[in-house]
């Protein structure tokens, strides 16, 4: 599988799910999207609409075809198959089981699981050579990245060609050759919370001034470099020696910070419950979202020469 347009299935009409959908329906591509739920199936086919309208593909709405069941889909046309389902291990791996016999061979059968590696997902199936994670951010359709995951069973040549259909479709992959916990992004991702949420631990610094260090200091230049450039911008013995003292005052906790264990415990959980560190009114909801997305795409903007190029027609 080179570049180009392929018949894709994505199962499961979430929040992930559908804006999977939106990315590969956006470049061209055939996309089945199975839902079971009918009352959702109903609010998916607005949103992708809107979407696709909001990314300037209307037109490409008429590429999505919302089914209910894994039955309904047309398998012998499918080129690639993405899980984006609920984060339950033995679901995913039953899915994963129908994927196996209904699916034809050479297609490739993928995860969006955050939590699961896919040696865990696919153990005891007999084709797990094309197996893959295929881990988009959230929201998929305007964050660029993507994570071809192996497991030490995937098949290397085909992980190749899993990237190119990502860059194809306007994604910018890459490849995580162990299927660790957390893969590449989330597992920087963690090591820097670790150390934010330890900070607010010990009255280092508020959630606010966190957020404005990470925004507005060191966070604005990944834009334009990720950490390892940048220490080339800076020089590495200048990193070399800042390691060397700040190292050894690191947070090393094997758990999560106590700030943190507490707002969950009290049911603080962020936008979801109405207050996490920051209070969330619908309207402060509503407005914080439209904030959040509106950056997003002026980041794109930003970043467009860099991105790789969308072929829709």
């Amino acid at each position: 599988m080179g570049q180009g347009k392929k018949a894709t299935a994505v199962i499961g009409g979430g929040t992930m799910g559908a804006d999977i959908v939106l990315v590969l329906a956006r470049a061209g591509c055939a996309t089945y999207l199975v839902e079971p739920d009918a009352k959702r199936r109903g609010e998916v086919e607005g949103y992708l609409r809107v979407g696709l309208a909001e990314m300037e593909r209307p037109r490409q709405y008429a590429r999505i075809a919302l089914h209910p069941t894994l039955a309904a889909l047309p398998w012998g046309d499918i080129e690639v198959v993405i899980e984006a389902i609920p984060e339950k291990l033995e679901l995913k791996r039953a899915v994963f089981a129908d994927l196996e016999r209904l699916s034809r061979p050479d297609a490739f059968l993928t995860s969006n699981s955050s939590s699961f590696p896919i040696s865990d997902i696919g153990v005891g199936l007999s084709t797990r050579e094309r197996m893959f994670g295929l881990h988009f951010f959230m929201p998929a359709h305007l964050v660029p990245l993507v994570e071809v995951v192996c497991s030490s069973a995937s098949d290397p040549a085909r992980a190749d060609a899993l990237m190119a259909f990502m860059l194809a479709v306007g994604k910018v992959p890459v490849k995580v050759r162990k299927d660790l916990p957390g893969f590449l992004a989330n597992r920087l991702q963690h090591a820097l919370a670790r150390e934010a949420f330890a900070l607010i631990d010990a009255g280092v610094a508020s959630p606010d001034d966190v957020d404005a260090a990470v925004r507005f200091g060191f966070g604005f230049r990944f834009l334009a470099a990720g950490p390892i450039l940048q220490k080339e911008h800076a020089g590495l013995d200048v990193h070399h020696l800042a390691a060397t003292t700040i190292y050894p005052s690191l947070a090393t906790n094997t758990e999560p910070a106590r700030v943190l264990r507490e707002h969950v415990a009290t049911g603080r959980l962020g936008m979801k419950t109405g207050r996490g560190f920051y209070e969330w009114t619908p309207e402060a909801l509503t407005a914080e979202r439209a904030r959040y997305n509106a950056l997003l795409r002026a980041g794109l903007k930003v970043l467009e020469s860099e991105l790789p190029p969308v072929d829709p027609d």
